[in-house]
């Protein structure tokens, strides 16, 4: 019988594991979700349970009759989260059929395809997202304005801010942006005068509150969304300097879903760097990339596709700044 070797000390006992920190982050999205319930009322509501029921679903699915694993891999939380995250990224009025088939995508083949959790190149979510958003463009612009309570697929729809700051750039007319809501209504989310984003984007105070209990939680760590939103302020604010058809920082950076973006999708442990230096490295480029998208690019909002281009850098990034191995003699 084979003797256990253990290494020499000092060991290292840690209470992480994949479903305290799965549900973790899912508790931090709590406030986000419960104030979209309160301004999209039974939209939120239907988008966000067909999310989550749906990604767990395949999961089981694939895991049980494709994969022949015995192993639930439907409890640690991931597909919760990924259904979650991928409700978050949709409109409130999107019919479910849509929102089942960017559930069997975000799953099938971001995720299950790579081998599942752990071995996905890029965030599940965000796969599913743009999925939909190249396949139903119409569908997945279409933003209803808030406050509809009972309103679901018959929703009023409206212009969200990064719309407002499309338009601007497009005419060189700064005067569109006079139609932009105020700090606070962007903070708190009542946008009245026209559609407010995805159902998760809609109020950055409450995705706020999620990263202050997950910094505090230590499930992650401040150098990401730091580095993301730090540098879409500096950038933006050089470009409304330069220009005032650019809209003010302070609007950009809590329009669209770069609060959810930053917080809660490029945070991801898997697609993301390892180093605190890479995680740096990595949320400027986002924060570049979403600016330039933004700015210059087809769609509105540049966020989603700025994390998944900056995944697929991930591994280079994760070589660039790979520490040296205790030990190590440096070779002349």
């Amino acid at each position: 019988m084979g003797k256990l070797i253990v290494s020499l000390s000092p060991h290292a006992h840690g209470t992480d594991s994949v479903e305290r920190n799965m549900y973790g982050v899912i508790i931090a999205l709590l406030p986000a979700l419960i104030v979209s319930f309160f301004y999209f009322g039974i939209g939120s509501l239907v988008v966000c349970a067909a999310s989550v029921v749906s990604c767990v679903f395949f999961e089981w699915l694939i895991n049980r009759f494709v994969l022949k694993s015995d192993r639930l891999t439907v409890c640690d939380g991931s597909a919760i989260l990924t259904g979650l995250l991928l409700g978050f990224n949709l409109p409130s009025n999107l019919p479910v059929w849509i929102i089942v088939l960017g559930a069997l995508v975000a799953i099938g083949v971001a995720k299950m395809t790579f081998g599942g959790l752990g071995c996905n190149v890029f965030n599940p979510a965000l796969v599913g997202r743009c999925f939909l958003l190249v396949s139903f463009p119409a569908q997945m612009t279409s933003w209803p304005v808030v406050g509809q309570l009972g309103s679901y697929l018959d929703a009023e729809t409206g212009a969200t801010p990064l719309s407002l700051m499309k338009t601007a750039i497009k005419t060189g007319d700064a005067s569109v942006l006079n139609d932009l809501p105020d700090s606070l209504h962007l903070l708190l989310g009542n946008n009245a005068m026209g559609g407010a984003g995805t159902i998760g984007e809609v109020c950055a105070l409450a995705l706020i509150i999620g990263l202050v209990y997950m910094l505090w939680k230590k499930i992650i760590t401040w150098h990401i969304p730091v580095s993301i939103i730090a540098t879409v302020f500096v950038v933006s604010g050089l470009l409304h300097l330069a220009n005032p058809v650019y809209a003010d920082p302070v609007a950009v950076v809590l329009s669209g879903g770069l609060m959810l973006g930053a917080i809660f999708m490029a945070t991801d442990y898997v697609t993301s760097p390892m180093t605190h230096k890479g995680q740096l490295i990595y949320g400027v480029a986002i924060g570049l990339l979403t600016v330039l998208i933004r700015n210059w690019g087809s769609y509105p909002e540049g966020m989603s596709f700025a994390i998944l281009i900056m995944n697929a850098f991930t591994p280079l990034i994760n070589t660039y700044v790979k520490p040296k191995r205790f030990g190590e003699v440096l070779q002349k």
